[in-house]
């Protein structure tokens, strides 16, 4: 990745305070200089997490069908992920690079581990992580662009939008179902998902934490 924005505003400026005060941590610099160092890997698995958010919005549609508003947001989720993974698949075709299958992080496994059985609590749970998946995502996408070539900031400078409605969507959708409030879950999830974020990887992935 050459050629890096040098005149793009900072990432707490393309962020809202309400998600930065929603993650317990930013991103680790050991993160972005890793991210750097592996471009092509960066852009392989952002097209696995941009099918893997696709799918969960779809298991969700077809698990909770008494939910109309839950139906309604993820079915607008799922086509605008789809949208997402076939645009990255085409800047990667143009760069040359081969979309192959990679092992998935840990990250995701290692907070929906702590789903609580039973509804609705099965629910809120999901949706919440749904929520810090996202906004994790828009973080690193922020911090990313002032080190990325033009076409491949102004990419994701498009992605950090969309991924803050993403978690917005999540987080209300969580919001809306009994039994509340949800705060003490919402800082139970921001504990842990700092925790995987901060810890070391030994493979690289959009959602990986520092190198081992």
């Amino acid at each position: 990745m050459s050629d890096p924005v040098t005149d793009a505003p900072p990432a707490d400026e393309l962020l809202s305070p309400e998600l930065l005060d929603f993650l317990a941590c930013r991103t680790p610099d050991a993160w972005i200089d890793w991210a750097l160092e592996n471009p092509e890997l960066l852009l392989i698995d952002h097209a696995q997490c941009e099918k893997k958010a696709a799918s969960t919005a779809m298991s969700l549609l077809y698990r909770y069908v008494d939910q109309p508003l839950l139906l309604t947001k993820m079915s607008q989720l799922a086509r605008e992920e789809l949208l997402h993974f076939e645009q990255v698949v085409k800047l990667m075709e143009a760069r040359g690079i081969a979309y192959r299958h990679i092992s998935a992080s840990r990250y995701a496994e290692g907070l929906r581990r702590h789903v609580r059985p039973g509804e609705p609590a099965r629910l809120v749970d999901i949706l919440i992580i749904g929520a810090f998946i996202e906004a994790r995502s828009c973080e690193r996408f922020a911090r990313l662009i002032p080190h990325l070539d033009p076409e491949l900031a102004k990419f994701y400078r498009t992605l950090v939008k969309s991924e803050g409605r993403h978690y917005e969507d999540y987080l209300m959708l969580a919001r809306h179902l009994p039994p509340a409030p949800i705060e003490s879950r919402i800082a139970f999830f921001a504990d842990r998902e700092a925790e995987l974020v901060q810890s070391p990887d030994q493979a690289f992935r959009f959602h990986s934490g520092v190198p081992a």
